[in-house]
């Protein structure tokens, strides 16, 4: 069975920028959000059962992140089929440990089947405020400071730490 890895942390935090580092160390790397949004195209059906769920068109999706009811509505539809993609692409890696970059697997009870440990990667809030303006709205659909982390990456100051940090991580794993 292989290792899998949750890369999580808040809108912002720097996920993407860890996992971009990983994958250029050449360890495999599952993007949630990008392949989430693939499924759309892949999976018959899919965008139809999102609208049904938030009760609009499939371009009004963005109302999940100030909706709770809509938002709980779309994982019940959009979860699943991550969920199978996910699985899939686990068993075809090579490598014994694999990475999953997701902001909010770790909130959500229904993913935890997918991964065996958390990496959280943290900065402060004026530096993800900065990095994505996007980040005050979303705070309240994401809550990165309750998750219970096996190890935490803290990226508040240059690139350069924040592949230290990384490099000192993968020694332990």
């Amino acid at each position: 069975m292989k290792k899998t890895v949750l890369v999580t942390g808040g809108i912002a935090s720097g996920k993407s920028e860890v996992c971009r580092y990983l994958t250029a160390k050449g360890w495999p790397v599952y993007d949630s959000d990008s392949r989430a949004k693939a499924l759309y195209s892949t999976v018959p059906g899919l965008i139809k059962k999102v609208e049904e769920a938030i009760g609009a068109p499939f371009a009004q999706i963005g109302v999940i992140f100030t909706d709770s009811a809509k938002r709980a509505a779309v994982e019940a539809v959009v979860y699943p089929e991550v969920i199978r993609d996910f699985e899939t692409w686990r068993d075809e890696q090579e490598a014994d440990t694999v990475f999953l970059e997701s902001a909010i697997a770790a909130e959500k009870p229904q993913l935890h089947c997918l991964y065996d440990e958390v990496l959280l990667v943290r900065a402060p809030l004026s530096q993800r405020l900065k990095r994505n303006p996007k980040t005050a709205v979303r705070l309240s659909a994401q809550s990165p400071h309750k998750i219970k982390a096996n190890y935490i990456i803290e990226n508040g100051d240059s690139l350069e730490a924040l592949h230290a940090r990384i490099d000192e991580y993968l020694q332990n794993l």
